[in-house]
């Protein structure tokens, strides 16, 4: 057993040892070349990076994010029981940096420090990690716009992030300066979010970018129980969107917890459901504004598509997976790590496309050499035409139909190729379909209802069947 305060120790060691050298690591080509006349830009989302991972023949210490449990199959690059050791991080971005692709910007949805116990942890600790992987993204990508999100991790203790200025936000601003103006510096440091104009090479109409804390609306953040708008984020939103609109500018929204319902989890919001109506209304009500919405947490590859009271699609949203591949033990699947590029028109910024890449960690691990490859280009994966809410919609309906083989694949890229032969089926499908199309309580409900009424009808089908043929025998 370790002494009190060891394992803490051993983080704030392996963050010093971090941060002596960036070391290089191998890497592929990014997969084929774009399309012409397109705008591009990166997605990372939570790194979670664990400075202890270490490889030693006593797995319960390979690392502190296993909490004590055996790593399964550790190696250069990470296990699935363990957070980021630096290693894989440093190959997520030395495969981007290589592949050569032209972005314009890059977004990161949040979540630095690792799934540790909170005494593990501190509020020094939790600064060191976000500066070190902001100075890491710094060094590889020095030239590129970089907009990013605060996570749930990015706090200590973690979940519960304030709704006035702290220490944190104050430390984090002063790491954003090289990214952010200083008037989206300023608002940062009295709420953890902020808005700032992109003005893009590629077109001649800016872009506006707003980075919510949506980590206001999480629900263990005991800091903001019963408060109506935390911080007044919403109200400030309200007041950002309803500019853009009479200047007739287009928005990207990013966060680290999104909207919507829980795709593997029944009827469960991943932010409180009071906040999760009020977004979902001001988001259809600006929905001509936003052209995408962007997000992170689940550490899974999913999709929304926000409709309206009438249930047409307006709005586009867009959950990365997680860099870390980690899981609980009691878990049965995890993801391998992936980052992605998306492709927008640079006249409108509506999106296009989306190149999904990813690390097979137990290859990487057996071969000692981290082969980032790209797993799907979503509008080829899926038979669509391009990234808008109508052709997600339309993919969404496919996605429904009855034994859909094209459902397995959707599901085999929400683990991120993880394991092939884990099936979706019924009521789990039902949490997935639900969640892509319907992301306030009573469309979401109905659904819930309308699909398990089906399954009941269809069981019942079957048996009328069953028992007839048995009759004939």
């Amino acid at each position: 057993m370790e002494p009190p305060g060891g394992r803490a120790a051993r983080l704030a060691l392996g963050l010093a040892l971090l941060c002596s050298a960036l070391r290089t690591a191998a890497a592929a080509p990014a997969g084929p070349g774009p399309r012409s006349a397109v705008g591009q830009f990166w997605h990372i989302s939570d790194l979670h990076l664990d400075p202890t991972y270490h490889i030693t023949p006593d797995h319960t210490k390979v690392c502190s994010s296993s909490k004590g449990a055996n790593a399964s199959n550790p190696g250069p690059f990470g296990d699935f029981l363990c957070d980021s050791p630096y290693e894989l991080i440093l190959s997520a971005f030395t495969f981007m940096k290589d592949s050569k692709q032209q972005a314009s910007f890059m977004i990161w949805t949040g979540d630095s420090p690792p799934h540790v116990p909170v005494e593990e942890l501190s509020t020094k600790l939790v600064i060191n990690i976000i500066g070190n992987m902001s100075s890491t993204i710094h060094s590889f990508f020095p030239d590129l716009q970089v907009f990013p999100a605060l996570g749930n991790h990015d706090y200590w203790p973690q979940d519960q992030l304030p709704v006035t200025t702290s220490e944190v936000y104050n430390a984090v601003a002063d790491f954003w300066k090289p990214w952010l103006t200083d008037e989206a510096i300023s608002t940062f440091r009295k709420g953890g979010f902020y808005t700032q104009l992109f003005e893009s090479n590629v077109s001649s109409e800016p872009l506006r970018i707003i980075s919510l804390n949506t980590n206001l609306y999480y629900s263990p953040n005991h800091v903001t129980v019963n408060i109506t708008d935390p911080a007044n984020q919403l109200a400030w939103l309200e007041g950002i969107l309803e500019a853009s609109s009479q200047k007739k500018e287009k928005v990207y929204v990013i966060g680290h917890v999104p909207i919507g319902y829980l795709p593997f989890a029944r009827n469960t919001t991943a932010i409180r459901e009071y906040y999760n109506e009020r977004l979902v209304k001001i988001f259809r009500k600006y929905s001509s504004v936003i052209a995408g919405q962007f997000f992170g947490h689940t550490h899974r590859d999913s999709i929304m598509v926000l409709l309206d009271e009438e249930e047409k699609p307006v709005n586009s949203l867009f959950v990365a997976p997680a860099v870390t591949p980690v899981k609980n033990v009691w878990q049965m699947e995890s993801n391998n790590p992936g980052v992605r590029l998306y492709q927008y028109d640079p006249l409108n910024y509506s999106l296009l496309d989306l190149w999904q890449f990813y690390l097979d960690l137990r290859d990487a691990n057996k071969k000692n050499e981290s082969n980032w490859k790209l797993e799907y280009i979503l509008t080829k994966a899926y038979g669509i035409e391009d990234l808008k809410p109508e052709s997600l919609y339309e993919m969404a309906k496919q996605l429904s139909v009855p034994h859909s083989t094209l459902f397995e694949q959707y599901y085999n890229n929400f683990i991120v190729s993880y394991n092939k032969t884990i099936v979706c089926e019924e009521g789990c499908k039902t949490c997935q379909i639900c969640a892509i199309q319907y992301l306030d309580y009573s469309s979401y409900t109905d659904c819930i209802n309308r699909e398990e009424a089906w399954r009941k009808h269809g069981d019942e089908v079957s048996n009328t069947i069953y028992a007839n043929v048995n009759q004939r025998l």
